[in-house]
């Protein structure tokens, strides 16, 4: 079947180049519709797609709307990479708890920042998943944008649409535990589990062969390594080496967003001598490296810049796997994939419906998540309290409640008062109301 793949927040400084590119080594026909409500962004995204297309000659239609509506019916894939304020409201996010001592090295899962980007997301993204059931319900519907565990679990909820959460971070640290045990990717095989941002490689094999021992051979070298300053905290992980040796699996995707999830370990940022989001994990110098990438984006599509040729390239990436479980699906391939769906007893010790991250089968039915063995009781106690923050968030946003935003944020675990919890959602209501009318 020829795909019509539609593509919400098409404005998103690289997915769309990646997925451009993916379409175009895939050689199928297809069309590609551009959505984002921003008529620049939309402008550049299509004149980047249009370019690459024609320079490949690549049997490809492209098409663009700022109103989804007018390119979703009959759409067969609908995928959303939505970031509801960009990233002028990001730095919001990250800059206002700041001051009050909350240090975050990305601030867009968990933590105020993450607290804040949800009662943003869960309303837009809960009426583009209405306008799918209206004009495209058969269609595959995937989100890319975070915070994942709490927009998934608020389109489900509010609307009952299929969506399935995707993300690259355990596929990325697979391709990681791989290089530190020296072994080539293909030769590894795990099982992760959890939640978003904070998933467990419970098992990792390599030949068949249990890596757990090797694995916690390599955690205490690299330990040695940071305490001694012969690698720097950031480019080692080593608080999820530390959680390898406390609780006997690797969590996913690294310490930049891991450590978000122990914000009482971090109190005022500080991390192996340096401080979360400023000179470990810059937010300024992720914010920065977005608004270079964009503006490179602008000038090869409004300009007549040639494309350089690793514009064609296959790189890492969120995109990088979405294709690939299409194509599984459509060729009832039953390839295994890392995705965020409700937990329908496939992991049973964690919440019914709660939306985890665990292995599923892409097969000519669908997405179907494969049933794993119980967690240990440490590693459930990582997320417990996380899934009960996720409900709270989900119906904040969904009611507009200052209370519950209130109640999220002491869930979270960041502040360190009630008076602090109050103070902070005040001031994150006023930066972002243009964004938040539920709470007007």
């Amino acid at each position: 079947m020829s795909e019509r793949v539609v593509l919400i927040g098409a404005g998103s400084a690289m997915f769309t180049r990646g997925l451009v590119a993916d379409l175009i080594e895939a050689g199928q026909p297809c069309t590609l519709c551009l959505v984002d409500i921003d008529p620049e962004a939309l402008r550049v995204a299509q004149g980047l797609a249009r370019k690459m297309v024609a320079a490949r000659k690549a049997p490809i239609t492209v098409e663009a709307s700022v109103d989804r509506r007018d390119l979703l019916h009959g759409s067969t894939v609908v995928i959303c990479t939505v970031g509801v304020g960009g990233r002028r409201a990001w730095e919001q996010d990250v800059f206002i708890p700041r001051k009050y001592g909350i240090y975050q090295p990305v601030g867009d899962s968990v933590m105020p920042g993450g607290t804040s980007r949800a009662l943003r997301m869960i309303p837009a993204m809960v009426a583009i998943a209405e306008d799918v059931l209206d004009l495209a319900p058969e269609a595959l519907f995937f989100n890319y944008g975070n915070p994942m565990a709490p927009v998934c679990r608020a389109v489900r909820k509010a609307t009952g649409a299929a969506m399935v959460g995707l993300c690259h971070g355990v596929f990325h640290v697979a391709s990681y535990l791989a290089q530190v045990l020296g072994v080539a990717k293909e030769r590894l095989h795990g099982c992760a589990i959890g939640m978003n941002h904070l998933t467990w490689f419970t098992e990792v094999r390599v030949d068949g062969q249990d890596a757990m021992p090797r694995l916690r051979e390599v955690a205490l070298r690299t330990l040695g390594e940071v305490r001694n300053g012969r690698i720097e905290p950031e480019e080692a992980s080593p608080f999820s080496w530390e959680l390898l040796l406390l609780l006997g699996a690797f969590p996913a995707p690294l310490d930049r967003h891991v450590t978000e999830f122990f914000p009482q370990m971090y109190a005022g940022g500080d991390y192996y001598g340096k401080r979360l989001g400023v000179d470990a994990f810059s937010l300024e110098g992720t914010i920065a490296s977005g608004d270079a990438i964009y503006a490179q984006m602008q000038e090869y599509a409004l300009t007549e810049k040639p494309l350089p040729d690793d514009y064609f390239a296959r790189s890492s990436g969120e995109h990088e796997q979405v294709l690939d479980i299409i194509q599984s699906i459509r060729h009832d391939q039953g390839r295994i994939y890392s995705v965020n769906l409700p937990n329908q007893g496939q992991v049973p010790n964690l919440p019914a419906e709660a939306i985890v991250e665990s292995p599923a089968v892409a097969d000519g039915g669908g997405l179907r998540a494969i049933v794993q063995p119980p967690l240990s009781a440490g590693i459930v106690g990582t997320l417990a309290t996380r899934m009960a923050w996720v409900e709270t968030v989900v119906e904040a946003a969904l009611e507009g409640s200052r209370n519950k935003f209130v109640q999220a944020l002491i869930l979270d675990g960041a502040v360190n008062s009630l008076e602090t919890a109050q103070a902070l959602a005040d001031d994150l209501l006023a930066a972002q109301a243009r964004y938040l009318p539920r709470f007007a």
